[in-house]
């Protein structure tokens, strides 16, 4: 084969493949709504309850738009609801306000303790009652300074719309609905936990579907089911007009790469029941900042949405299953979508077996190619082997090679310079990847493979490929992971097309139809390799904007485009040897990377974006800051104040600093290392993912409260009782014995402590309004004589609302910064008390 007929029709295909893909995910929503009628989901007047609830601005736990404007909104809408309802339902409304708390491993493990927060519920059943009920969950909530529309405005109207499309409806439902709107989501999931362990209705609930978000808008993907119960995927499958999940994506969530979780976990962990959990994915760019606004919603999406959720709530709801889901709780389920077009769906058992199928049949096939002719059984293998470590060889030197390029180019400073363009990651890694590939089997063929067969090159390495995805089809099998089918994939649709054209294979001069025949026989695992690969970076790419300052975004993305070039390159290196010269293909990439590479070093690609239509903003946390550090005796040793800085990606504040140059190095936060977590004001236990920290000092933070600490405890049984008389709606406190005394008991969660990370505990405290004094015991041991006290107690109170939150200085300091940044910022009292 001539270059011309090899490599350029190999990446057509491949760049076709891509176009298909892309298509592929784009495709329902370039469709306009259909007219809703009286019984079908109306995406407008969803979008009116949408547009009413983010009008009302950020709603934060504990303050009035959270607690009483947007309750009484959803009030007002539910009220309207039930007076038009039809006679076969009746529709009961109750708001909880419950207070508890609950330890959690999620950011390295802490304890959150809540107060008086909000749910509103509500619980559509027939006339006659129901024992069993789905629970349908969204949250009213959002992160302070944003109005959260997509997380999660749009969920509770699609919701609202929901119930009252069922409401209107003359078929009378054999289950109750549920519909949780809780108001204390992005607390960690403190209004669900309130929920499933303290409501009544909470004990009828026999499974859920949970509404959230991770980008803004898009198709809502279906990325964690169970525990086990494949009957809920195979209500999806029939029920979803719009299918759009995939077992990979709940594999790699549940993985903890991604740094967040839902109310999900709340379901499963502490009322044991089953779920389908879903969220928009797109555009995660401007995820918790102020852009999510409803205007970038899509009234297509909403309508999707809702058709989705509506379809698969009422197959539910009239699902005899429902009132047994125990009884069908048994193992795990694959299941993916085709092109968003159907979902395929099956026991993880039976996965099993036909994975181990496919690979015995394709390592029988390897076998028998090997053993015949007998005389040359040593050969044949010794060549197969040879390919098969070369291939495995050129995989890890193409990753250590990309590996240091992403390292240098983090060096020198210029990561996330395909942040705002995400191609530029593409033609600086994806084309080193590709050049590396080619060239470390260039060399092989020449030098190596030298006066050998083309044809039997090309046929050994066409077989070394398919034994390397036999070997990882069987051991990912037996890891019990459900994304093996991906490799099944990639074995059986390889060894179809190679028993197809085994010939044209041993022939000479293969042509353009041998070309044509292999690559329709690779259509399917390519076409759906390359739309998996899309929402895995739609996910990814902007979540390395928000994943700390330790973690460099750089070697993440090149990590996962090496895994793509390596796996899409799978079955092409044989091309490699089947082409008389790969040295333009070569030349062509390695100029687009060395290009590439100048660019970004010269800092041209910046990586943010203040574009009002398509807004990729950095990231910045400012908390103006006052500390107070009191001796055994109560006494203020030190106190300061400033204006603490965090970039919430891998750069810090660099871009940040030539804007505001008092900004930089010489201000870096000293830890103050006999405090627990190094004395700073930390609202969630994140210090491990982050570098940078920076306190701007300014000019004392005026405390109109801050929260009073008394302690009392007997010195026999070491029994502190702390109480927490004053302060905002959230607060933090921070727990370090001091040394050779052990935390053992308290009255929080279960009861016993959770340290953190680092070895210190870390206790999330919110409360709606009018809550109660917080007041909670500890037990501790410690030696005989502790003249240095036996712990230390810290507790930082947060304003993130009113007249309090935003002080003049950072007022000030807010508005020099540039406008591609999303800053963040309120006040906090830091307070640390020796006992």
């Amino acid at each position: 084969l001539p270059e011309a007929r090899g490599a350029p029709l190999v990446l057509l295909y491949l760049l076709g493949l891509r176009a298909l893909a892309q298509v592929s995910h784009r495709q329902l929503l370039s469709r306009p709504p259909a007219a809703a009628g009286p019984r079908d989901f109306s995406a407008s007047r969803a979008r009116g309850y949408l547009d009413n609830i983010t009008a009302i601005g950020p709603r934060t736990v504990g303050s009035p738009e959270n607690e009483v404007l947007a309750v009484n909104y959803l009030l007002e809408q539910i009220r309207g609801i039930e007076k038009e309802s039809t006679d076969a339902h009746k529709i009961s409304v109750d708001i909880q306000r419950p207070t508890g708390s609950f330890s959690i491993d999620f950011l390295g493990g802490f304890t959150s303790y809540y107060a008086n927060i909000t749910n509103v519920v509500v619980k559509l059943e027939p006339r006659n009652g129901a024992q069993h009920a789905v629970l349908s969950n969204c949250h009213f909530d959002s992160v302070p300074n944003t109005p959260g529309a997509s997380d999660d405005a749009v969920s509770c109207a699609v919701m609202l719309e929901i119930l009252n499309t069922l409401s209107k409806s003359s078929e009378s439902l054999q289950h109750a609905v549920i519909f949780l709107f809780n108001g204390a989501e992005e607390n960690i999931l403190q209004a669900s936990h309130g929920f499933i362990t303290q409501h009544e209705w909470a004990k009828s609930v026999r499974a859920f579907i949970n509404l959230e978000a991770a980008g803004v808008g898009g198709k809502e993907l279906v990325f964690q089911t169970g525990p086990e119960n494949p009957w809920l995927v195979q209500a999806y499958v029939v029920a979803a007009k719009h299918p759009f999940a995939s077992v990979v994506a709940q594999e790699i969530f549940q993985s903890g790469i991604i740094p967040a979780d839902t109310d999900f976990r709340i379901y499963r962990d502490f009322g044991n029941v089953p779920g389908i959990d879903l969220a928009f994915i797109e555009n995660g760019y401007i995820y918790h900042t102020k852009y999510d606004t409803s205007d970038r919603i899509l009234t297509d999406s909403i309508q999707r949405a809702g058709d989705n959720i509506l379809a698969v709530l009422k197959y539910l709801a009239t699902s005899e299953k429902l009132a047994k889901s125990f009884e069908y709780r048994h193992g795990n389920v694959v299941f993916f979508d085709i092109l968003g077009l159907f979902v395929l769906a099956y026991p993880a058992r039976v996965g099993t077996i036909m994975n181990y199928i496919t690979s015995a049949i394709a390592f029988f096939y390897l076998s028998k190619k090997v053993l015949q002719p007998k005389p040359r059984a040593v050969h044949n293998l010794k060549k197969l082997l040879t390919a098969f470590s070369l291939t495995l060889t050129s995989w890890v030197c193409t990753l250590v090679a990309v590996l240091m390029v992403a390292m240098f180019v983090s060096f020198i400073g210029r990561a996330l310079s395909w942040y705002t363009h995400f191609y530029v990651s593409v033609s600086l890694y994806g084309t080193a990847a590709a050049a590396k590939l080619i060239l470390v089997h260039m060399l092989a063929k020449k030098f190596f493979y030298k006066n050998v067969n083309e044809q039997f090159l090309g046929d050994v390495f066409f077989d070394a490929s398919l034994m390397i995805w036999s070997i990882v089809l069987a051991v990912m099998t037996q890891m019990g992971l459900c994304s093996a089918f991906i490799c099944t994939l990639w074995v059986a649709f390889p060894l179809l097309t190679k028993l197809m054209i085994h010939k044209e294979f041993s022939q000479k001069g293969a042509t353009i139809k041998f070309i044509a025949m292999y690559m329709l026989g690779m259509f399917v695992p390519y076409l759906y390799m390359l739309y998996l690969s899309w929402t895995v970076f739609e996910m990814f790419t902007p979540v390395m904007g928000r994943s700390g300052s330790e973690i460099p975004p750089d070697m993440v993305l090149a990590g996962f485009i090496v895994i793509f070039t390596v796996i899409l390159s799978s079955y092409f290196i044989n091309f490699i040897y089947l082409v008389k010269s790969t040295k333009t293909t070569l030349v062509t990439l390695t100029t687009v990377f060395v290009v590439t590479l100048i660019l970004v070093c010269s800092g041209i690609f910046f990586p943010y974006s203040s574009d009002a239509a398509n807004p990729k903003p950095k990231r910045v946390f400012l908390q103006h800051t006052s500390r107070r550090f009191h001796d055994l005796d109560g006494n203020v040793v030190k106190s300061d104040s400033g204006i603490w800085i965090n970039g919430f990606d891998y750069n810090g504040i660099s871009h940040i600093t030539p804007h505001v140059p008092e900004i930089n190095d010489t201000i870096r936060t000293p830890c103050e290392e006999q405090a627990p977590f190094c004395g700073l004001p930390w609202i969630l236990p994140v210090h491990f993912m982050f570098r940078f920290e920076r306190m701007f000092r300014v000019a004392g933070l005026h405390r109109r409260k801050s929260a009073a600490v008394a302690v009392f405890h007997t010195t026999r049984i070491l029994r502190a009782n702390v109480y927490l008389f004053e302060g905002p709606s959230h607060m933090s406190l921070y727990v370090r014995p001091r040394s050779g005394s052990a935390l053992s008991r308290w009255s929080l969660g279960d009861g016993m402590p959770v340290a953190s990370l680092g070895g210190d505990y870390f206790v999330f405290y919110s409360r709606g309004l009018h809550a109660a004094p917080w007041h909670f015991w500890v037990e501790l041991t410690a030696p005989e004589k502790h003249s240095d006290g036996i712990v230390s107690l810290a507790v930082a109170a947060h304003y993130f609302f009113g007249e309090d939150q935003k002080s003049p200085q950072l007022y000030a300091l807010l508005e020099r910064f540039p406008n591609w940044t999303f800053s963040s910022g309120w006040s906090c009292t830091y307070d640390l008390f020796v006992f």
